[in-house]
């Protein structure tokens, strides 16, 4: 796992933009970076549309919000447009930037064991330095956890 006070590692991904994003292209603002399982599944879903719900309070705080998931754009695109999602989702589908966050790995599923994305979120500040990370998630409440953070870190 990655630790608070060191730098975001950097990364380039594909967006439903259609466009590359780059952490670097958010230096100056706040991130916060939600890795998720899968799109469209009861869990992915909750998270992604509580984010979206407070999407307007994170932009106030001068933060942008992007999921991450080893899904395809066509099946971002399809998520994003079915929950009318305000921010972009990134598709890792080669896990580079999965396993660059240290959040691939074993989990357990009716009886079966595999590896897969760990639920996991990181606050980066304005200067791309983690802040805060939550680790093997609980998704309720979870987006409103990490806006209380944030205006904490957003006044100091």
């Amino acid at each position: 796992m990655l630790k608070e006070k060191t730098i975001a590692p950097n990364f380039k991904l594909l967006s439903t933009t259609q466009n590359r994003y780059s952490l670097k292209d958010s230096i100056g603002k706040f991130v916060v970076i939600y890795f998720y399982p899968k799109d469209d599944t009861p869990g992915c879903t909750v998270e992604t549309n509580d984010f979206n719900k407070l999407i307007s309070k994170f932009k106030k705080l001068d933060c942008e919000v992007f999921g991450i998931s080893k899904d395809s754009i066509k099946s971002h695109d399809k998520f994003r447009d079915k929950y009318k999602i305000k921010f972009n989702l990134l598709s890792d589908e080669r896990i580079k930037v999965v396993k660059k966050y240290k959040v691939w790995g074993k989990k357990k599923f009716m009886g079966r064991e595999f590896m897969g994305v760990v639920r996991s979120t990181f606050l980066i500040d304005k200067k791309g330095k983690i802040i805060k990370i939550w680790d093997n998630v609980k998704v309720k409440d979870h987006a409103k956890e990490v806006l209380e953070a944030l205006k904490t870190f957003s006044k100091k």
